[in-house]
């Protein structure tokens, strides 16, 4: 192959690579120029003071009532305790599989675990719904609701698990084994070693992943769908039923409302706002990495 060819391969293969780097920028500004389209003549008829600090949510009945606090109240609660779950969990597995998991125990537990995430959400939805709640929740609770927020974030804690011990895992596993040798050469116990020297060196990744997770749980749809209900409640009772906002764009976009009117429109409006949480959440992720990253030589 002549020297000619080599860099005709090579520039094809450049700007292969650019076209999908670009494909990428394009696809999100795209979306960021629908939604933000979109959501203007939503903003034509309903203030923003309203929307964004408004306790009631009521697109769909009448009088109207368009205050976005309770989807917010219902994402979190569902987001924040997945991570309660999820966070000393897969941690835990994280340092389980990178400093006491033999190798043949490691090679199947990784990708089994992995393979969790691969579960389509429809079915841990359907898995709260029939399990979770009359199993789990109400011999402990009986004034469970049927449709409630705690079996949501169980299933979503299940959901995101995968993220925060794969990532944690690989974190713990780009610390020098110098730093353990050290650790050890003070006589420190394994698990004080994991704890007190490991941990902390990949403090970075772990609260990355933990971030990177909780966009994950905030964007999560067909399993908060089914679990947490349609009710749009201000509460944090874990144990009644909330609606997330994801949740209420499924429910209007399967017809509930004309194209082109108010409540159609607000889908796009509470897309938005999902959209700036997790490009916030992912922002923190990013900063969190570039100011806490270790660099060892």
């Amino acid at each position: 192959m002549t020297r000619t060819s080599l860099r005709l391969r090579e520039g094809a293969i450049k700007l292969l690579l650019q076209g999908c780097a670009l494909l990428s920028i394009v696809v999100t500004l795209g979306i960021v120029w629908v939604l933000f389209t979109q959501s203007i003549p939503f903003f034509r008829h309903v203030a923003a003071t309203e929307f964004l600090f408004g306790t009631r949510w009521a697109p769909l009945l009448t009088p109207q009532s368009f205050g976005i606090l309770p989807l917010l109240c219902g994402t979190t609660l569902i987001a924040g305790g997945a991570l309660l779950l999820a966070i000393p969990i897969g941690v835990a597995t994280a340092v389980y599989l990178s400093e006491y998991a033999p190798p043949a125990v490691r090679q199947v537990a990784k990708p089994v675990l992995e393979v969790l995430a691969g579960v389509p959400t429809v079915v841990f939805g359907y898995f709260a719904l029939l399990f979770v709640t009359p199993y789990v929740l109400r011999p402990l609770f009986p004034s469970t609701e049927i449709f409630n927020a705690a079996s949501a974030a169980i299933v979503v804690a299940i959901m995101v698990i995968p993220t925060i011990s794969s990532l944690c895992d690989d974190a713990l596993r780009a610390v020098p084994r110098s730093l353990r040798e050290a650790g050890f050469a003070l006589a420190a116990t394994r698990l004080e070693v994991s704890t007190r020297v490991v941990l902390p060196a990949a403090m970075s990744g772990v609260v990355a992943s933990v971030l990177l997770a909780f966009a994950r749980a905030i964007g999560e749809t067909m399993a908060v769908s089914i679990a947490a209900g349609a009710s749009p409640t201000l509460t944090l009772n874990p144990l009644r039923s909330v609606q997330t906002m994801t949740a209420y764009i499924v429910q209007v976009a399967k017809g509930d409302a004309p194209a082109d009117s108010v409540e159609y429109d607000s889908i796009f409006a509470v897309g938005l706002v999902l959209f700036l949480m997790t490009f916030l959440i992912n922002v923190a992720a990013q900063r969190v990495l570039a100011r806490f990253r270790e660099a060892y030589e």
